[in-house]
């Protein structure tokens, strides 16, 4: 288990965290290139979740500061806690070892667009108007549909007769509200998308929304000339420039990179995107191959004798199967979420995550490889007294190892694929450009990010198969399925 967190760790100064959509990895690449103009040693680690995710890494020491907005604090982070004013919620950050800086000045609120066309027809323009339209189809992001300052306050305060709102990535949600697939959706105010996709904003007559003033949450024990560059940034960014930085990114196909150098007026420091293609594909590679080959080593070692336990004991066998089988139910999104709070994010969890799903099939394989071979050949063995140890050696394993290759090579092309979504907990791979064509509507993204793991999961099948031809011998290969069958 130990290689399991093996996973390349550089040493920085410190670590700038951000969420992932757009607006976080833009202010997120701003924090990192202020730090860097400071002198100081930084790195950015883009895109690592939901408010949840980054916080617990802000706590953990994983990562050092990033940007979240005080609505979000009060509300998500110190739910239950009195955060009610700014010194409470810095007192209450304070014992979790966090400070905060004031506002960047501006605020991203919450609030519920329609298309301006649709609004007009149906006559609503404030979110009481909601209510006289219960049939329309809502759907909302995800944490937007879950968090107690979402949907449920939103639904609660206004009395709304919807009760079927669906959840969806907020990136999709906007082309579904554009193109009339949904009638309305959760945004964010700074979002570029509003005006490109001619949305009308319903105004929050009922004053629902608490007030969201973007600041940077930072660890206590940062060094007093970090802290000092962070609070430089106070004051410093208002809502007309957030919206126009989110639309060079959304809409003008700038890199989150680019639009913070000029913001900083210094891209030396702030470390533009100078990557290739080809050196993207190489990085990445190089991250999904790390997740894939460490976990999957991991599960040979561990599921190979829990295989063969599972037939010498066929009473504990079952139990063993069982809980193989319990792990591959799990959801990959959920498990590699659980992972989080034991070993941070990143590279560890989602090879953890991994690791577990690819025990099944070789544990099943092992086992079924094992039990169907002929009683006579054991017979055969035991009248000659070879021990158990030769036996299973000598024979058992080489005439199992059809059986055994055959799962390996399953739990491997799954972990290729299952493996993508490691971007979403900070872990890199080819899920990383599939995450950011989704957030910016570029096809061309999504397919240097699919097109490679579908190769490597086509690869990977192929080079067991020629793994299985030289250790396997001719006779005893399994059967390839007929043409058709």
């Amino acid at each position: 288990m130990l290689m399991l967190l093996a996973w390349p760790v550089q040493s920085w100064a410190v670590t700038v965290g951000s969420k992932a959509f757009t607006e976080g990895i833009i202010l997120g690449e701003i924090l990192t290139g202020t730090l860097r103009d400071a002198g100081i040693d930084t790195a950015h680690r883009a895109g690592l979740g939901g408010t949840r995710i980054v916080y617990e890494a802000l706590k953990g020491g994983e990562i050092d500061a990033y940007v979240d907005y005080t609505g979000t604090i009060s509300a998500e982070i110190l739910a239950g806690s009195d955060a009610s004013t700014d010194d409470t919620m810095r007192a209450a950050l304070r014992e979790d070892g966090i400070g905060v800086t004031g506002s960047l000045g501006f605020e991203n609120t919450y609030a519920i667009a329609m298309r301006v066309d649709r609004a007009r027809a149906l006559g609503i323009a404030t979110l009481s108007d909601l209510r006289t339209h219960p049939g329309l189809k809502l759907v909302f992001s995800h944490e937007f549909l879950d968090r107690k300052d979402g949907w449920p306050l939103l639904r609660d305060r206004y009395a709304l007769p919807q009760r079927d709102a669906r959840g969806m990535e907020h990136e999709l949600a906007y082309r579904a509200v554009g193109s009339g697939a949904i009638d309305a959706t959760d945004v964010y105010t700074t979002d570029a998308n509003i005006r490109a996709y001619d949305l009308a904003v319903l105004r929050d007559d009922g004053k629902v929304f608490p007030e969201y003033q973007a600041v940077i949450l930072y660890r206590l024990d940062l060094p007093a000339g970090a802290i000092a560059a962070l609070e430089r940034l106070e004051g410093r960014i208002d809502l007309a420039r957030m919206q126009a930085m989110n639309a060079d990114v959304t809409l003008h196909g700038k890199t989150e990179q680019v639009v913070a150098a000029g913001f900083l007026r210094d891209g030396s420091r702030a470390a533009p995107d100078t990557d290739g293609l080809w050196r993207r594909l190489a990085r990445t590679t190089a991250e999904h191959l790390t997740l894939v080959a460490i976990s999957l080593g991991a599960a040979i070692v561990v599921a190979v004798p829990l295989g063969i336990l599972a037939f010498r004991r066929p009473r504990l066998g079952q139990a063993v199967l069982a809980a193989a089988g319990v792990a591959q139910t799990i959801p990959s999104l959920a498990l590699f979420v659980f992972m989080i709070p034991l070993v941070g994010i990143g590279g560890p969890p989602a090879m953890i995550a991994l690791f577990l799903y690819s025990l099944l099939p070789i544990v099943r394989n092992t086992h079924a490889g094992l039990s169907g071979i002929p009683a006579s050949l054991r017979e055969s063995a035991e009248a000659l007294g070879l021990p158990r140890a030769t036996v299973l050696r000598r024979i058992e394993l080489p005439l199992a190892a059809a059986s055994i290759m055959a799962g390996i090579k399953t739990a491997a092309v799954i972990n290729v694929g299952t493996a993508t979504l490691g971007a979403l907990i900070g872990a890199g791979g080819y899920g990383q450009p599939i995450l950011a064509g989704i957030r910016l509507a570029d096809t061309g993204l999504i397919l240097e990010g699919a097109v490679p793991a579908a190769l490597l999961a086509l690869a990977t099948q192929g080079l067991f198969e020629l793994a299985e031809r030289r250790l396997v011998p001719r006779g005893l290969r399994l059967p390839r399925p007929a043409p058709g069958a």
